[in-house]
């Protein structure tokens, strides 16, 4: 069985996120099975594809080195991209069934654009020890399913070192998991909009790369703050970064990123 491994929302090799994309598979393995081999991955996310009747469509699951996850951006436009750079798909689009409904993904030239649900979210008071454990005073702070917190600008959030546990559970008590987005108009003269960082305790990840589900909420609130649908982040993931494209329309966000193929490899342990 072959595994890829690809850098996701990346210009190049060793940039964006990494993540690990199995061979489509025929059944679903044991759910065990799959997380064992996420844990050894040790990469954000490793991304398992099940076949089905029509060529151009198949089932997509998520696991982190701890748990699967619901949605994750940055592993769909890798498996996006072993489908049809590796493994030679032809067609327009290609749709992923998953635990966050019918997602689909076409080449756009040198990239790939993903049609994402989009989650407006709301703001709220600043939850109590949130400042301490990020070690930034936050400017507003907004809720859905991760904490999105606006600072100051974009050098406030190049800077921060924040306390990874006690950031958790200051999230985790104010969300349904521990994850926290941080985001800040970029500086003039940036070739892009707003730059951003995500921490996910939460979900096993202390911080991510270049992640596409926060982008489905950081899209629509800075879309309704710019007063403009497309917009360019920049997610700053100290020594990688990660770059795309949104464009919020209704309650969908259209999220674009290029992606790399670093590694091939074959597994030696088969699907329990």
């Amino acid at each position: 069985m072959r595994q890829w491994t690809v850098d996701a929302f990346a210009s190049g090799p060793f940039m964006g996120n990494p993540a690990c994309v199995l061979e489509p598979m025929a059944d679903w393995p044991a759910d065990g099975w799959m997380q064992a081999l996420a844990a050894e991955n040790n990469q954000a996310e490793t991304a398992f594809l099940r076949n089905t009747a029509d060529p151009a469509r198949f089932d997509l699951r998520w696991f982190t080195p701890t748990l699967e996850v619901p949605l994750c951006g940055h592993a769909t436009l890798a498996a996006t991209h072993v489908l049809f750079a590796e493994l030679g798909l032809s067609a327009e689009e290609v749709i992923f069934d998953t635990r966050s409904g019918p997602l689909r993904v076409r080449p756009a030239g040198p990239a790939y654009e993903m049609d994402f649900p989009a989650t407006m979210p709301q703001r709220i008071d600043a939850p109590p020890g949130l400042a301490e454990a990020l070690g930034a005073a936050p400017e507003e702070v907004w809720a859905a399913q991760y904490l999105v917190v606006v600072l100051k600008d974009e050098a406030a959030v190049r800077a921060l070192s924040p306390d990874i546990p006690r950031l958790n559970a200051v999230a985790s008590a104010a969300t349904q998991r521990g994850n926290v987005g941080v985001a800040a108009l970029a500086d003039p003269g940036r070739p892009y909009d707003v730059a951003d960082r995500f921490f996910a305790p939460g979900s096993g990840v202390p911080e991510d790369p270049a992640t596409g589900s926060l982008h489905c909420l950081l899209a629509p609130l800075y879309a309704a703050k710019l007063g403009r649908a497309r917009l360019r982040f920049h997610q700053a993931y100290p020594g990688r970064g990660g770059d795309l494209d949104c464009e919020v329309a209704g309650e969908r966000a259209r999220l674009s990123g290029a992606a790399v193929t670093v590694l091939e490899s074959r597994l030696r342990s088969p699907a329990a």
